[in-house]
């Protein structure tokens, strides 16, 4: 059997609460700042939560031209992906694409199918009956499916190859980042445009997760309602952005003279069939996930530097994380440092893992652990290591990204740094 090809991070762009680039965002990160506040997207007032991290002072447009994409058919969390995706190309210099076999190049994402606001629908049945010839009703459509981002970004880069929308709730992003190491293993693709995006800061995006109690009322105090880990939490705040990775199959990267920030070297995947709306309290197949993903790459879990945790700030979730990380350490997990990033940018629910995945491979490459902030009392039943409220300086050389979504869908990824050539550094 063929020796499996190895894939490398070549570039990376992204839009967060942060800030609408991958360095503003990092350096935010290291510096404890969130990016949550009251929401100003629609009028929250009525809200049992009225907070949310946005992102501030976005345009697509300083992107690319109107006349290049249909704008109008585009939703908020797409413009966040298409801008990351334009950013991640040009960090892996190939944007205009110059690669000489595009059917090769593919692109795999994390999306959301968007929630329609009452408005939006009222408007296109009304269209759709007294107007059936105006097209109105066909461009809502196209501006609330999760995959049309996906299609603009594909046809920008000029890809060919594979092109493929995922949608498993939370996990999205990371398991489309572990398809793409897939695409790249099995020789399907020597490039695929990877990562994902999300925006659902409205009405109907934000009435069903105060539903089902999920949400931080902690209003008075934004900055400081995203607690992961912390005995005093009492609900996740909802993110938005885009994060792309551009993942290359290594002698192809090599031969173009890329300069390579980390390699992806495992995935693994699971499902607690337990519950639509809570990990199963042990833990016990989240930690497959993560014991799946260690085998994949070949490691043990002494071998750990970093652990950036799904950490969503919700009481079960947390507990249950940190019982699965347990479950696939062992004693090693008293040892590794943990980080939530929710906690200064809140929940961006299908591009969360991608988030992750950036801020991991970003770990390696700096030897820096960003903090979970809003950490200040301890819960007995997470008691490990969660790089409270200050970044900290580790020599990182393999680092998880955990992502488990609504319904139990688990997924985590292993990065290790590049050594053997030019390593990306900013």
């Amino acid at each position: 059997m063929a020796a499996k090809k190895r894939a490398v991070v070549s570039g990376m762009g992204m839009v967060s609460p942060l800030g609408c680039k991958l360095k503003s965002s990092w350096e935010a990160a290291l510096g404890g700042k969130s990016g949550i506040g009251p929401v100003s997207l629609f009028d929250a007032s009525t809200f049992p939560c009225r907070i949310a991290g946005e992102v501030k002072d976005f345009q697509l447009d300083k992107f690319i031209s109107r006349r290049a994409i249909p704008f109008e058919l585009l939703h908020r969390g797409a413009q966040f992906g298409i801008a990351a995706a334009i950013m991640a190309l040009q960090d892996a210099g190939l944007w205009p694409l110059s690669y000489e076999r595009p059917e090769r190049v593919g692109v795999c994402l994390g999306v959301s199918g968007y929630p329609f606001d009452l408005r939006s629908l009222a408007y296109c049945a009304r269209e759709s009956h007294t107007n059936s010839s105006s097209g109105i009703s066909s461009e809502y459509i196209l501006n609330h499916s999760g995959s049309t981002g996906a299609w603009v970004i594909a046809n920008l880069a000029g890809a060919q190859g594979p092109n493929i929308a995922i949608n498993t709730a939370c996990s999205s992003s990371s398991h489309a980042i572990g398809a793409s190491l897939r695409l790249i293993q099995r020789g399907d693709a020597d490039i695929v445009v990877t990562g994902g995006y999300d925006s659902q800061i409205s009405e109907t995006g934000m009435i069903r997760y105060c539903l089902v109690g999920a949400l931080s009322q902690r209003n008075e105090e934004p900055q400081k309602a995203s607690r992961p880990f912390d005995r005093k939490r009492d609900g996740f705040i909802l993110g938005e952005g885009g994060i792309i990775l551009i993942l290359e199959e290594l002698s192809c990267a090599l031969s173009r003279g890329a300069r390579i920030y980390a390699e992806v070297t495992g995935w693994g995947s699971s499902l607690d069939a337990y519950s639509l709306a809570e990990s199963l309290p042990d833990g016990r197949w989240a930690s497959q996930a993560m014991q799946s993903a260690l085998k994949d790459a070949g490691l043990e879990p002494r071998e750990v530097d970093y652990i950036n945790a799904h950490g969503t700030s919700t009481a079960a979730n947390d507990r249950a994380e940190t019982m699965a990380i347990k479950r696939a350490l062992g004693e090693e997990a008293f040892r590794v440092p943990i980080s939530s990033t929710k906690s200064m940018v809140g929940h961006l629910l299908s591009a969360a893992g991608a988030l992750g995945a950036a801020f991991s491979v970003l770990a390696i490459q700096h030897n820096t652990i960003p903090p979970t902030v809003n950490y200040e009392y301890p819960d007995p039943k997470c008691d490990l290591d969660y790089v409270p409220n200050q970044a900290r300086r580790a020599k990182v050389e393999i680092a998880l990204s955990n992502s488990f979504g609504f319904g139990g869908t688990n997924s985590c990824l292993v990065f290790r740094s590049y050594k053997n050539g030019t390593s990306r550094h900013f």
